[in-house]
Order: structure tokens, then sequence, then C-alpha cells
């Protein structure tokens, strides 16, 4: 069972260190990295069940785009402005986020009620299947508190760079 303060801990044990190292690859952008980290990225989730965690929709929140607005309002069957007033707010960088955390539409079975049409930042979550990997070093380096997935794939980046 995934224990999210056991994770916290771990990543707090290796912060400094993870920070120097994704700095380090952000500086040297090796030529291989995004098919590295495509590898790992497909390894760990080969193991790792996000039902069985669900961290990321228990501690953080996504960003809210207008899009996602529209399309899961419309799914709801409510107006995007009911759907804002009830469920959104705007953080100090102007974002819509969703109110609290855990995540509203996060079910007692780690299923999400809309899944289908969740927000982007959901879909992308925890975004280490993209393309130039080393722009994200910082949220990257974040994740590694909150996603037991990302904190292996740079542990398991760290022997393949050092």
């Amino acid at each position: 069972m995934f224990d999210p303060d056991k994770l916290k801990e771990e990543a707090g044990k290796k912060n400094k260190e993870n920070k120097r190292f994704l700095d380090k690859l952000k500086k040297k952008k090796p030529k291989n990295l995004d098919n590295v980290v495509s590898e790992l990225h497909d390894e760990v989730f080969g193991y790792t069940d996000c039902l069985n965690c669900a961290n990321c929709c228990r501690s953080i929140s996504p960003i809210i785009i207008d899009r996602d607005i529209d399309r899961i309002s419309r799914h709801l069957k409510i107006s995007p402005s009911v759907f804002t007033t009830k469920y959104l707010t705007l953080d100090s960088d102007n974002d819509y986020v969703f109110k609290e955390t855990p995540c509203p539409f996060l079910m007692h079975d780690n299923y999400c009620m809309i899944y289908d049409v969740r927000p982007r930042a959901c879909r992308e979550y925890p975004h280490t299947d993209r393309k130039r990997f080393y722009q994200i070093s910082t949220l990257t380096l974040k994740n590694t508190f909150v996603c037991p997935a990302v904190f292996d794939i740079v542990e398991k980046l760290k022997d393949i760079y050092k």
C-alpha cells in the first residue's frame, strides 16, 4: 500500500541531490534524454498502478483551463459559471484550480468521476512522457514528493547519467 508520508520523507532526504542532478541535466541537455525518459516512463508505469496511489488527486490541484471548464461543465450538465463558482478558485498565479483537495471528483476507490473529461493537466500528469524533459526540472523535482513514479524515474535517471 502506498504511503505518501514515506514518499515525502524519501524525497526530502534526496531533495538537494536531486535538485543538483536535475539542474545539471538541464544545463547539459543530453541528446537522448527524451528517449531515455520515455523508456523509463513506460518501464515505471508498467509496475506503478495509479489507482493504488492517487496522491496527486489527494494533495495537489491541477490548473484548470477554459477548455477544461467548458468540457467538464458540459459533462456535468451545468453552466461554466456554476462549475467555476462551485468548484474553482484563482490561485496566486491567477490560474483556476480546484477549491479543495482531495479533488472533488476523486471517489473512495481512487477512480475519477470525470475521467473521460478530466482536465488537461490531469491527463498529462506527471509530465514524464513529454518532449524537452529538461525544461521541467523544477516541476519534476516537486513531483518527486507527490508521485512515486516520478521519484523512481529520477532515481533511474541518476543511475544512467552519473
